[in-house]
Order: structure tokens, then C-alpha cells, then sequence
């Protein structure tokens, strides 16, 4: 197989579009059976569609956003203030973002490693990128330069788990306003983690940053890509969101709108805490298939839904790792164009879906693991 660059979106189509049974762990979106909780709420989408007949699609809205952002603790989210707009996806909510900034700056800095389609957005939109860490947000050692206009970051970041704490949201937001900088946040997988529950809202408006977040429901439930992406903004931004947005779409369904709101309602109830101790089950399933090869869990304390595993550096690299799992079948991803400013740096990284059933976890980390068995004898006889 080509060793040509593809982007990570690429590799999940082609394991989408396989011809043959395939094992499917590329992307982070559930493909998993219902909750029993959430097979009552599906059961009722045909009533849904009366109700979008019935109700004014601003109401079926503002209650969705209500549902959503309440699930995960964003009681500050500008819920009513004509500054949340409903995409179809996280990625159209991203590029409408990279598509206003550019009519401002030139410059963002992005954090890196993260999933590719971010930097290649901001790119396409003629902006000029520079990589920020984890671990310069977390010691507060980067410092927005003058020739940048805006800092982009990933909470919880895919694909390491990485979470942007309260205090270093403060301080970021904090630096970004004295320096006239917009603080750009994609928290897509917040669902997933709840120490990224805590009210981000409400910590960036008392910084007085000028801000613009992206959310997502795609990562949180099993609904066959039924989702929306949402966008806000701080209030007196002067960024044309709303311009841009009318140029590209009207507006998401109101039964999607009805069916978030419900699958909300369940998650706050019950169905995060079965998301959570899934994945974690899984998690460590993976942990302990790997634990006697020369592999191991790249992220340990990751709770979103995708696992990184560092390969040896005397084994196949991720690429033919890669390429030796789709033999057999089972499509993952390896973990180069994560790393979208050095993609050498996840040369020996690859990333496992966990939001899928335990039999095709645990099916995977034994192929994996058997890739690696002439690696671990060669290792033992060298002892």
C-alpha cells in the first residue's frame, strides 16, 4: 500500500466503504447497539415528526441547546441569545470559523497533535498556522505572538484525551484578551470526559476573551450520524458568524433537533455514566490484550473514545501496521497526520476506536498483538 499522505477523514471513508465485512475502528463516533434507554427515545421518532409540524422551529431549537449544553454543565452557553448556530456537523461549524477569521487575521496558532481536518480547515481558508502544545498550555510557557490572530484548541483533544483544565483556561483566555487574540475552542468529545464538564462559558466570558466554541453530538450517541454541530460566540464579537453561516446552510432538522434533546435528557439521567464505564471497559480490554507485547497504551489516563498505542521502535512502524491490520480486515488509524505540523512525530502511534462492541475491540488488540509476536520472541532471545 502507498505510503502517499492521506488525510485521517480519508482512511474512515475507505473502512465506511469496504466491499467486505470490516472491523471498523477509525473514526471516534459510536457504532455501537442502543442503550435500552435509548432504544425507547428512537422508537418515538415518528411521533417526533408530528411534533416539528406542530412546534415553531426556534422553540424545537432554543429547548435542543437548552437539553444539550445542560447535559455537560454549560449553564453560561448564550442559550436564547441569538449566538448559538445549528450545523450539521462540527467540521461545517469549523470551517464557517476559519472562513470569518480569515476576513480578520492571517495567523492562528493550533494545537498539535490533533485530528487533521482542524489545521487543514484553517489552511484551506488562506491562514497561516503555527503549532501550540499540551504542555505549554498546561505551564502557561507560550504567549500569543503579535502576528497572531487567534489560538485554536481541542478539549478534550483527540486524539490523546488531553484536557484543558479550568485554570488553563483562565490563564490562555486570560492572555489571548490582553493581547487581542480570539480563543477558538472545539469540544467536540466533551461529553466524553466529565472533568470537562466544569462551565467553560462562564470561565472565558469572565476573562472578557473574545471567544467562538464549537460543539458536537456526533461522539455521543449510536444514531447512525444523526447529529448537529454547534457554533457560538462571545457577545459584542464583530465576526459576520451569521453571514457566513446563511451563505452555506438554513438550518438542521427540527427532528434531529427533537431527537438531541431527548438523547440529552437520557444522558444526563443515566446514559453517561454507561458511556463512560463502556469505554473504560474497553480501555482497559485493550491494556490488557497488549500487556505482553512490547506495546502499550499511549494515553493511559484518556477517557474519550479512542485509544493511541506506541509501537516499539524495532517493529513495523504505524503505516505498516496500518496496512497489515486491513489484511485482515480491520481498519484503524495511524497517527501521522495527527501531528499535521511533524507527522515523523506519530510515526510509531496508532489510534483505536473504542466506541464500538467489545467483540470487535477485543478482535482488533489480538490482531494488533499478533503483529508484534516475532518482535517480543526476538526480544526474549535477545535477553
Amino acid at each position: 500500500m502507498s505510503r502517499i499522505e492521506r488525510s485521517l477523514t480519508s482512511l474512515e471513508a475507505e473502512a465506511l466503504s469496504s466491499p467486505e465485512k470490516a472491523f471498523n475502528l477509525t473514526d471516534g463516533h459510536p457504532r455501537q447497539p442502543l442503550t435500552a434507554s435509548q432504544r425507547v427515545i428512537t422508537d418515538t421518532i415518528p411521533a417526533m415528526f408530528d411534533e416539528a409540524l406542530d412546534r415553531p422551529f426556534a422553540d424545537v431549537e432554543r429547548c435542543a441547546h437548552a437539553a444539550f449544553y445542560g447535559c455537560t454543565g454549560q449553564l453560561k452557553a448564550p442559550i436564547g441569545a441569538g449566538r448559538i448556530l445549528s450545523t450539521y456537523s462540527s467540521t461545517i461549524a469549523l470551517d464557517i470559523v476559519a472562513r470569518v477569521l480569515a476576513e480578520r487575521i492571517s495567523e492562528v496558532a493550533v494545537l498539535h497533535p490533533t485530528f487533521d481536518n482542524i489545521a487543514d480547515l484553517f489552511r484551506a481558508r488562506g491562514l497561516r498556522l503555527q503549532p501550540i502544545s499540551e504542555q505549554q498550555i498546561d505551564t502557561g510557557s507560550w504567549h500569543p505572538p503579535a502576528n497572531v490572530g487567534a489560538v485554536v484548541v481541542v478539549t478534550p483533544n483527540n486524539p490523546t484525551g488531553w484536557i484543558l483544565r479550568r485554570e488553563s483556561l483562565r490563564r490562555l483566555a486570560t492572555a489571548c484578551a490582553r493581547s487581542g487574540q480570539v480563543l477558538v475552542m472545539d469540544a467536540s468529545f466533551r461529553g466524553q470526559d466529565p472533568r470537562a464538564h466544569y462551565d467553560t462559558y462562564q470561565t472565558m466570558q469572565e476573562t472578557g476573551v473574545e471567544w467562538v466554541v464549537v460543539e458536537d453530538t456526533g461522539k455521543l450517541w449510536s444514531i447512525s450520524e444523526l447529529k448537529a454541530g454547534f457554533l457560538s460566540w462571545s457577545a459584542g464579537s464583530t465576526l459576520r458568524f451569521v453571514k457566513a453561516f446563511d451563505e452555506v446552510m438554513l438550518s438542521v432538522s427540527p427532528v434531529i433537533l427533537l431527537l438531541i434533546a431527548k438523547m440529552a435528557a437520557d444522558a444526563r439521567a443515566r446514559g453517561f455514566d454507561e458511556m463512560h464505564s463502556g469505554l473504560e471497559a474497553n480501555r482497559s480490554l485493550v491494556a490488557t490484550i497488549l500487556a505482553d507485547t512490547p506495546m502499550e497504551l499511549t494515553d493511559p489516563d484518556s477517557r474519550i473514545s479512542v485509544a493511541r498505542v506506541t509501537l516499539p521502535a524495532d517493529g513495523p512502524d504505524a503505516h505498516d501496521t496500518y496496512c497489515a491490520l486491513v489484511q485482515h480486515g480491520i481498519h484503524t488509524l495511524p497517527c501521522s497526520r495527527f501531528y499535521w505540523a511533524r507527522p515523523a512525530d506519530g510515526d510509531r502511534q496508532l489510534r483505536l476506536s473504542l466506541s464500538r462492541p467489545a467483540v470487535t475491540v477485543e478482535r482488533a488488540a489480538r490482531a494488533l498483538a499478533k503483529i508484534y509476536q516475532p518482535v517480543r520472541r526476538q526480544a526474549a532471545v535477545s535477553r
